[in-house]
C-alpha cells in the first residue's frame, strides 16, 4: 500500500512521541500470527498500559533516531511489532512473555531498556522487574527495617525484666 508523505510524517511523529515517553521497548517478529491472536494481544496490551505499534521499519528507524531506542536499528528487519512500556519498564516484557506461552509463532528479536540493546534471552529478567508500586514497597521496607530493629533492641531489656519477674512469681507459686 502506497502512503502519502504526510501520512508517513504523521506516523513517524506519533511513534517518536510514544518512544520519547516510553521506558522500554520489546521488538517482536509476528510472522504467522493469526488476526484473532493479534486482536487479543492488542486488547491485553491496552489493559497493561503497553502501546503496540506495527510500523514499516524505515519509518520506525526515523522515529527512534532521536530517542534512547536508536539501538534497535539493527533488529528492525522483517515484520516487527514494537511494544512500548509507558508506565512500567517490565510491562511489555511481561505481556510478551505471557503471550509467547499461548502463541508460539511470535519470536522476540530484542529488548531496549535504558538505551541498551538486550538479547531476547533477557526477556524473563526484564519481565521480573518490579512495578512502580512494588519498588516503592521494597524501598519502604528497607527504610523501615532499621527503625523496627532499633525499637526491638530498646524494648528488649524491659521485656526481659518482665519475663524474669513473671518466672520468679511462677516459681514461688504466685499468679
Amino acid at each position: 500500500m502506497v502512503m502519502k508523505l504526510e501520512d508517513k510524517k504523521a506516523i513517524v511523529a506519533e511513534v517518536a512521541d510514544i518512544a520519547s515517553k516510553a521506558l522500554s521497548v520489546v521488538a517482536v517478529d509476528y510472522r504467522g500470527l493469526k488476526v484473532s491472536d493479534m486482536t487479543a494481544l492488542r486488547a491485553k496490551a491496552r489493559e497493561e498500559g503497553v502501546c503496540l505499534r506495527v510500523v514499516r521499519n524505515t519509518l520506525a528507524r526515523r522515529a527512534l533516531s532521536g530517542t534512547d531506542f536508536v539501538c534497535l536499528d539493527q533488529v528492525l528487519v522483517g515484520p516487527i511489532i514494537l511494544a512500548f512500556s509507558l508506565e512500567d519498564p517490565g510491562a511489555a516484557a511481561r505481556l510478551m512473555q505471557e503471550f509467547l506461552k499461548k502463541c508460539e509463532t511470535l519470536a522476540v528479536r530484542a529488548i531496549a531498556l535504558g538505551g541498551q540493546l538486550l538479547a531476547p534471552e533477557k526477556l524473563e529478567t526484564v519481565a521480573k522487574l518490579p512495578t512502580r508500586n512494588q519498588a516503592i514497597a521494597i524501598l519502604m521496607s528497607l527504610v523501615k527495617a532499621p527503625i523496627t530493629r532499633c525499637a526491638y533492641v530498646l524494648a528488649a531489656p524491659h521485656t526481659q525484666m518482665v519475663r524474669t519477674v513473671a518466672a520468679v512469681g511462677a516459681a514461688k507459686g504466685d499468679k
